[in-house]
């Protein structure tokens, strides 16, 4: 039977991440991330338990992070887990434990109030073009039920 290594890890950058490029055409980035959890304790009270991973993206994964990831901004990491192991020179053995992004999706980044992004200005153009392309429609229709009612209006006086 297979087994399962993957995980889905929702949270936020915890500084800007960090490409290299080890060797020849092999690039990895480096960042950690803060997930947050919320809970109740058994007395009720609302409790927030903070925890932080090491993760590494490599190859187009990498490009992208590098690209895209900045301090703050909202990701979610879909991944499995790896372990490096070595001694030191004294002979003791260590290891770590870290994520490796397989995919990577980043939350949007909104504009702050003082500030117009492109994609608030092309939003804001478009809802314009809706509102007068809707207002018309109701002017239309409020035009052919003011026929109606005035041809309902003949035809009773006629009778």
């Amino acid at each position: 039977m297979n087994q399962l290594n993957s995980l889905i890890l929702e949270g936020n950058l915890v500084k800007d991440p960090v490409l290299s490029e080890p060797s020849t055409g092999f690039k990895v980035c480096k960042f950690s991330i803060a997930v947050n959890r919320f809970y109740k304790n058994k007395q009720s009270e609302g409790v927030e338990e903070v925890s932080f991973f090491e993760v590494e993206a490599y190859g187009n994964v990498a490009e992208s992070c590098a690209k895209f990831g900045k301090k703050g901004r909202g990701l979610r990491v879909v991944g499995r887990l790896k372990q490096n192991a070595w001694k030191d020179d004294s002979g003791k053995t260590f290891s770590k434990v870290f994520v490796v992004a397989e995919h990577i999706e980043y939350k949007p980044v909104f504009a702050k109030n003082n500030e117009k992004s492109t994609a608030g200005a092309e939003n804001e153009e478009k809802d314009k073009i809706k509102t007068a392309e809707m207002t018309e429609a109701v002017e239309a229709t409020e035009t052919a039920a003011s026929a109606v009612e005035m041809e309902t209006e003949k035809e009773a006086v006629a009778f």
